[in-house]
């Protein structure tokens, strides 16, 4: 199962909570495996939030058994330089600050840093030292919010 497939059959459970499943990162294989959640919500995420997801994908998981072999189950928040993975969190984030790393190059370069301008299905605009690039989605690689004062 994909990491794509996964966040498909997971999502249901999490919105049902009330959270935004912000991003998923699956590693399996060996003893040594693990699905790492990331979940959101307008008023934060606590360790309680954590907690209650948690329980209730275990759960799912436990009666699905979408997933081969041993893992362990992580819930955390985004973070301050949280991955900006759909085009919802591109416009969220407008105003702020974002670096972007493209799979391929762009204008001869494949790093990005500066303030995100805006956004709709198709492409990012980014703001570099006054300068802007329209960034395509399809091509990013990673994107993440630059926390204020780094």
């Amino acid at each position: 199962m994909t990491g794509n497939e996964l966040s498909i059959l997971l999502q249901p459970t999490v919105e049902q909570l009330g959270y935004e499943l912000s991003d998923l990162e699956a590693h399996l294989g060996g003893r040594g495996g693990v699905v790492r959640i990331f979940i959101d919500h307008p008023d934060g995420i606590n360790l309680d939030d954590c907690e209650k997801v948690s329980l209730a994908v275990s759960a799912m998981l436990d009666v699905e058994d979408p997933l081969p072999g041993q893992y362990n189950l992580e819930v955390s928040s985004p973070g301050l330089d949280r991955k900006l993975t759909k085009v919802e969190h591109f416009q969220r984030f407008a105003g702020e600050t974002v670096k972007v790393q493209m799979r391929f190059p762009i204008e001869g370069r494949k790093r990005f840093r500066g303030t995100l301008v805006s956004s709709d299905d198709e492409n990012i605009v980014v703001d570099v030292d006054g300068e802007s690039h329209s960034l395509p989605m399809a091509t990013i690689d990673t994107a993440r919010l630059v926390p204020a004062g780094t």
